[in-house]
């Protein structure tokens, strides 16, 4: 994995899921946190969910009403939040743009989709 990730390279990189409408991709991956792109589609959807890691996230593009724990906010470019460990987070997507944000996890999720609990 390249050290220095250029936003089409990301792009470039990332795989469709279509039950939620999202691009994604991991970026980057150490022994204590992972990096990882994803654009949710306007119709997308961010389900409400919760992991056994920490994610900090940035939102780079677009609008969603999100939800962390027991707060809820619209968020958009420049926003940011952090999920701790179990506490249930997702959005809904707004507007007619894509809304992209890139997340930290740590430590790494190892790509184990199984820890996820939706809600």
């Amino acid at each position: 994995m390249a050290s220095i990730i250029s936003l089409s390279a990301a792009e470039a990189a990332a795989e469709f899921s279509p039950d939620m409408r999202v691009w994604h991709t991991v970026l980057a991956a150490g022994t204590h946190q992972e990096l990882i792109w994803a654009k949710f589609e306007p119709d997308g959807i961010y389900p409400l969910h919760s992991h056994p890691y920490e994610q900090t996230s940035v939102v780079i593009q677009g609008r969603m009403r999100l939800t962390v724990g027991d707060e809820v906010r619209e968020v958009g470019p420049g926003d940011m939040w952090f999920a701790p460990p179990n506490v249930p987070h997702g959005g809904e997507i707004l507007g007619d743009e894509p809304v992209i944000f890139i997340d930290v996890y740590s430590p790494p999720s190892g790509d184990h989709d199984e820890a996820i609990t939706y809600y």
